[in-house]
């Protein structure tokens, strides 16, 4: 006797190949945060990228807003099994802020206004794969989803996407995050499930 009956075919799926392996589409935009929402006046706000060598280039948020504009569409996958597709960012590339950044590092430490971090290969933030990002669907970031402005890389699952972002520190050794520290998978790509440690 058959355990499926027939002609049952499951949930249907109509994502076109975008969802990856262990994922659901949602609609809204689950709010995930490991502490505290900080409040970061915009006149107090900075974002900076200290190099190996120890130089450091820093932006302002006016200043942040002088640089050439992108405005992504793109899908984001939470760790936690969500997905949402054709997500609207306005932001700053990565490739713009490093046009004057001289290195030679292969890893990046991410740091954020609580104390939140995370870590990834240089290369992962570069060549239009990530932004700062401070508006989303036409409106200012909210605080809760990172505003004033937040990393986001979305080939990554999206802790990878620091909230509150203050700078990136780069480094000649790879130095895990908050996250990775706590057992998550050190790269974390959502299309191989590299949710955990082991993935």
């Amino acid at each position: 006797m058959g355990i499926i009956s027939r002609g049952f075919r499951g949930r249907p799926r109509d994502d076109h190949g975008r969802l990856p392996p262990g994922q659901y589409q949602v609609h809204d935009f689950p709010v995930l945060s490991a502490g505290p929402t900080p409040r970061i006046p915009l006149e107090r706000w900075e974002f900076a990228i200290d190099t190996e060598a120890e130089q450091t280039h820093r932006w302002t948020w006016q200043e942040l807003m002088a640089l050439p504009q992108e405005t992504p569409t793109v899908d984001i996958h939470c760790v936690t099994k969500w997905s949402k597709f054709d997500t609207n960012w306005q932001g700053v590339s990565l490739d713009v802020l490093f046009e004057d950044v001289e290195t030679a590092a292969e890893y990046a430490l991410v740091y954020s206004y609580g104390g939140y971090t995370t870590n990834l290969p240089l290369e992962d933030l570069l060549d239009g794969k990530a932004w700062i990002a401070h508006r989303f669907d036409g409106e200012e970031l909210e605080p809760v989803h990172g505003g004033p402005a937040r990393l986001v890389v979305p080939h990554l699952y999206f802790w990878k996407s620091a909230k509150w972002v203050r700078g990136i520190r780069l480094m000649n050794e790879d130095w895990p995050g908050f996250w990775e520290t706590a057992g998550y998978h050190n790269y974390g790509d959502p299309w191989r499930e590299q949710r955990y440690e082991g993935d």
